[in-house]
Parts: C-alpha cells; sequence; structure tokens
C-alpha cells in the first residue's frame, strides 16, 4: 500500500444499521464500501481489489458461506483475507467459518475498538506473509540462478572433456556428439514404447545425455600411437585399448568425490564402465550379462556400435546404414539387449538421419 492511502475494505451485510454503523468505525481509518449483499460483493470485485472482506454470514440469498466458497475457488479472489461478522456465537460456527477459509471470526454487535484491531492485526499478517512470500519467491529465483549456472559450468567442463577426447582420438571425429543423439532418440522411442519405464521415467534426459559425453573420458590415459594407430590393433594393444573403461570409471570417479553431482558423475561413469559389456556376458571390462549389464551400458551399447560401424576405422571401411543395423538386429540376444534392438528398428533411419547430418 502507498504511504498515505488507505487500505480498501469491503464490508458486506444486509442489516443497514450494520452498514452504516461499521463504515462509522472503519472510515477514518480505510476506505470502506458498504455492500448490502453477496451478489453485490461479486459485482463490485470485478472493478475493485480489497485488501480484506468483512463478511456476514447470515444474509438472504447466497449467505456468508456459501460467498466465501465461490471467493476461494477462483484464483483472482482466493487470497483475499475474509473476516467473519456473524451474531452467532458457537464453536461449531466459527469451526466452519475457519475451516472454509475466513482468517477470523467477529461477533455482533461488535465493539469498535476490538474490530478496528483485529482488522489492523490481520492486514499486519497479510502484510508480512505477502513480504515472506515475495522473499520466498525472490530466494528460489536466487537458487535457481546459481543453479543453472552451476549446470552450464559443469556442462561446459563435461563438454570440454569430451572434445579432448575427440582432439586426441582422431579416427572418430564427431563420433560423441552423434552417440548423444543417437541415445536421445532410443530413449524417447523407449519411453513411448514403456520399455524399462521404471528405470527411465526417474530420468532428467538432458543431464543423461550430457553425462553420455564421457563415455569414452578413459582414452586420455591410452598413448596415441595405440589410439590413433593406422592399421589393426595387436592383441596386447587392444587389452590396453579395453582398458579405457576401466579408466574412464575411476577418471569420472574422482571428479565425483569432488563435487555435490553424485547422479550426474555416477551415471556417468556407468556409461564410461559399461559401454562395451554383451548381452551374454562375452564383453568387457567384467563379463557382465543381461540385465546385470547397467541400463547406461545397454543403450550405449548400440549408439557406439552403430557409429563405430557407420565410421571409416583403419582396420575396416564403413558400413551403410543399413548394413549397420542389420549387423545391429543380427546382435540381438548375443551383443545387445533384445527388448532395446526391437526399440531401435522403429528408429532406424533417424539413426541414419543422424549420422548423415553430423557426419565427420
Amino acid at each position: 500500500m502507498q504511504e498515505g492511502k488507505k487500505e480498501k475494505i469491503m464490508l458486506v451485510d444486509d442489516n443497514k444499521t450494520n452498514l452504516t454503523m461499521g463504515k462509522s468505525i472503519l472510515g477514518e481509518h480505510y476506505d470502506v464500501f458498504a455492500l448490502p449483499s453477496a451478489d453485490k460483493l461479486f459485482e463490485f470485485l470485478k472493478h475493485v481489489m480489497p485488501g480484506l472482506i468483512l463478511l456476514d454470514i447470515d444474509m438472504p440469498g447466497m449467505n456468508g458461506y456459501e460467498a466465501i466458497t465461490l471467493l476461494k475457488a477462483d484464483k483472482q479472489y482466493a487470497d483475499i483475507p475474509v473476516i467473519f461478522l456473524t451474531a452467532k456465537n458457537s464453536e461449531s460456527d466459527e469451526y466452519e467459518g475457519l475451516r472454509l477459509g475466513a482468517i477470523d471470526y467477529v461477533t455482533k454487535p461488535f465493539a469498535p475498538a476490538l474490530l478496528l484491531k483485529r482488522i489492523e492485526n490481520n492486514l499486519l499478517i497479510q502484510k508480512q506473509k505477502a513480504r515472506l512470500q515475495d522473499f520466498n519467491d525472490n530466494l528460489i529465483k536466487m537458487v535457481k540462478e546459481k543453479t543453472n549456472q552451476l549446470f552450464s559450468l559443469q556442462n561446459s567442463i563435461i563438454s570440454n572433456m569430451a572434445e579432448m577426447v575427440e582432439f586426441r582420438d582422431i579416427v572418430t571425429g564427431r563420433h560423441i556428439s552423434r552417440t548423444q543423439k543417437y541415445l536421445k532418440k532410443l530413449i524417447e522411442q523407449l519411453m513411448e514404447d514403456a520399455v524399462y519405464a521404471d528405470e527411465f521415467l526417474p530420468w532428467d534426459l538432458e543431464v543423461i545425455l550430457n553425462s553420455s559425453q564421457l563415455h569414452d573420458v578413459g582414452k586420455i590415459a591410452i598413448c596415441d600411437t595405440i589410439l590413433n594407430k593406422p592399421g589393426k590393433l595387436t592383441d596386447e594393444e587392444q587389452e590396453i585399448m579395453r582398458t579405457h573403461t576401466s579408466k574412464g570409471a575411476e577418471v569420472i570417479e574422482k571428479i565425483e568425490n569432488s563435487t555435490d553431482f553424485a547422479g550426474f558423475f555416477e551415471c556417468a561413469k556407468l556409461f564410461a564402465k559399461t559401454h562395451h559389456e554383451k548381452w551374454n556376458g562375452s564383453g568387457y571390462p567384467e563379463g557382465l550379462a543381461w540385465l546385470n549389464i547397467p541400463i547406461q551400458g545397454r543403450i550405449m551399447a548400440i549408439a557406439d556400435v552403430y557409429d563405430a560401424l557407420i565410421s571409416t576405422r583403419p582396420y575396416k571401411p564403413s558400413f551403410t546404414p543399413d548394413e549397420s543395423a542389420q549387423i545391429l538386429i543380427a546382435g540381438a540376444g548375443t551383443h545387445f539387449d533384445p527388448a532395446l534392438i526391437e526399440a531401435f528398428i522403429k528408429i532406424k533411419r533417424d539413426f541414419a538421419a543422424i549420422a548423415a547430418e553430423y557426419a565427420d
């Protein structure tokens, strides 16, 4: 309320004497609208928003209980404080009024000093509530801004780490960008089909996709002569290359232990460690099988292998999208989770489009 400006109060009572008396008592302190019925109250509310309503209970037509029910059901008026005025003086009447949303209950005939003090106290409470709400709103806004800043910083660091891996591994090109987009399509299809819904529903898709960028971060621990060898790796070199899964998990765990983003890094760690596990248990590093492979590893296996197949490598030419899809489909039940391959079949054209759009 502006300095020197009176608070608006609506006094609703079918008794003219009460209206006259109430306006006389309150007029010096407030801008009072004396209204003879609940119907008039709702007419005036279309044009004037009061700071408080004094509402008689026993009125012909719409009574006070019915009026406050309508007020509280309307978002425009629900927050206007209501004090009931009544000649009734029983606990049940008072309880009913408070139950419907009234903030106070004054019996008639009312003492002027008491009525003024009740109004003053309740308006003060409403102002304090409004200030507290403003404070909370501003605090929530500040927390959201700080959280967004932290997530932005986190995502920037993650993206830079992922790019660092791509710069070192010259043969994989835009692999990380493509696998992110494959994963998004695959997860959305699985959610649409309600496959593994109990695992996917709690996920924040943006967080999951950002964490997937670190699935190959362990390659920073692999020497360049092996990482970028222009030819097929020896068995010994292959074993060293395979350690990028465990080393990646170790790198992420060290980051995780120094931050508060445990959920994010736990997911990233699972992507890194388990994306080379196979459905039949013949993968690495731990030889996990079936549903013992975390869902992160099972979905990343599809994205990772598809991208390797459509890409040229020193030891192989690129396969066409159709050939790559057929290889994945043939691997259902051995390399890949069959339920995930069923979803992949529905979106294999989307994978092909991603591969073409984000080609090296």
